[in-house]
């Protein structure tokens, strides 16, 4: 592989798009669950939502997967999405979100770095609702490079940090 330069720092992943099998299904989930907001509908076939006002950080659509399964295990393709959350408060709410509407849990985490929960969408698509930690509290070898680990998350305590 060639050694490029870094990329230039400030870039970041601005949306992901997911093909899903029933879009009002996935709209349920993605607005009714999670609590992300409509910003545009294109028919039956397309919609972008987002969380504060942004044009959009999820597109869904069904243009080439109506009806359609879930890629089966040993293929490629997307692991996961990745929610960030702003403050670990936040990410409570969004485990009593996911909690009260029966949505099950495949694994919560915590990586040193950040908390995360791990599910799945009405399509089987991983996704990751998560919140980091501030880089002062990040764990560092004593050379100063990360020492990131995989812990159990307490769920109890996290949902104590609930506002609201």
């Amino acid at each position: 592989m060639p050694q490029n330069p870094p990329i230039i720092a400030g870039t970041r992943i601005g949306h992901v798009h997911l093909k899903v099998a029933d879009l009002d299904r996935a709209l349920g989930f993605y607005c009714g669950v999670l609590g992300f907001e409509l910003q545009q509908r294109m028919g039956s076939g397309a919609a972008f939502i987002s969380a504060g006002g942004y044009h959009h950080h999820i597109g869904l659509n069904t243009w080439e997967s109506k009806g359609g399964h879930p890629p089966p295990p040993g293929t490629t393709g997307l692991f996961h999405t990745a929610i960030l959350y702003p403050t670990r408060p936040a990410l409570a709410d969004a485990l009593h979100r996911v909690l009260s509407a029966g949505i099950q849990l495949d694994g919560a985490s915590d990586h040193g770095v950040s908390q995360a929960l791990y599910l799945r969408d009405p399509d089987e698509n991983g996704v990751e609702l998560y919140w980091d930690r501030p880089e002062a509290e990040w764990p560092r070898t004593a050379d100063g490079r990360l020492a990131m680990f995989t812990n159990r998350l307490d769920l109890e305590d996290l949902l104590r940090q609930r506002v609201g």
